[in-house]
């Protein structure tokens, strides 16, 4: 993080201005990362109180941000496990043009490089993923660069094919009483990137060989579930489970009590049981 600028040189207004986010809050007094091109990114970390027994990244959808997720994030460190997350580039409290990318790549770049970081501070423990909507795209894509590295990928109604309704932002409550969430249309620039990213996800499901858990709505009108039913087609992995919510929507994390709580649950037992069967190999 920068340390703050003795002086105030008018040659170098950079220094005498440190970064601030989109909400004008300084980045030294914010957790972060730099992007390889130089941009901000901000963080959320969720520590179990003892020790972790592995790590969980989860990559948010387009339009929302990473605290969105508090609720599942908390529910995953009462199992100890320790549970990170970034806004992308243009998302939430992130440096970048609102919802503009100039490559899917990016989100998938910055990504591992958060994983990275955390994977060399606690390089004993075994990792996992966990996307929803746009963010499972990039949790695909993610996985893909690094096969053998995740002990499992858990997708909440993901992006894998194209829908015609992928441009439509989302109405409900919670988003749009949220400031951080992005509430214009899609950019046409952002769309491209989304196909781009489809296209990409169809050569790349068939090398996936990891556990995967994929949960969907049956009335899903973002994310289109035959996506989902293809990726159960298309991958290698033995162990993979499809949970279908019949007349669910797409934030299914977000639903009403009865399905947010069976989709927490699900998440929670799913986890777990990937948690231990990664520490009985790793002291196999």
């Amino acid at each position: 993080m920068s340390s703050k600028c003795k002086g105030h040189s008018a040659r170098m207004p950079e220094e005498s201005s440190p970064k601030r986010s989109p909400q004008n809050i300084p980045y030294k007094d914010l957790p972060h990362i730099v992007n390889a091109d130089g941009q901000h990114l901000f963080c959320r970390y969720w520590k179990p109180a003892a020790t972790p027994r592995a790590l969980v990244f989860i990559a948010h959808g387009a339009g929302e941000h990473c605290g969105r997720y508090d609720d599942l994030a908390q529910k995953l460190t009462g199992l100890n496990l320790f549970v990170f997350a970034h806004d992308h580039v243009g998302h939430g409290q992130s440096e970048g043009d609102r919802m503009v990318v100039s490559d899917f790549h990016v989100f998938i770049r910055d990504s591992l490089q958060h994983i990275d970081l955390m994977k060399k501070e606690h390089p004993e423990l075994p990792i996992l993923i966990l996307g929803h909507s746009m963010g499972g795209a990039i949790s695909i894509l993610t996985v893909s660069e690094r096969p053998s590295e995740f002990s499992g990928m858990l997708l909440i109604s993901p992006l894998v094919v194209a829908s015609p309704e992928v441009a439509t932002p989302i109405k409900m409550e919670s988003y749009t009483s949220d400031p951080l969430v992005y509430h214009g249309g899609m950019k046409v620039s952002f769309v491209i990137q989304l196909m781009n990213a489809i296209a990409r996800i169809e050569r790349a499901l068939p090398k996936l060989t990891l556990p995967i858990l994929v949960l969907h709505g049956s009335s899903d009108k973002l994310c289109d579930i035959k996506g989902s039913y293809f990726l159960m087609e298309t991958v290698q992995s033995q162990d993979k489970t499809l949970k279908v919510y019949e007349e669910a929507y797409h934030a299914l994390h977000k639903e009403l009590p009865e399905v947010s709580t069976s989709v927490f649950t699900e998440i929670l037992t799913w986890i777990s049981q990937k948690v231990s069967a990664a520490g009985e190999a790793s002291q196999a």
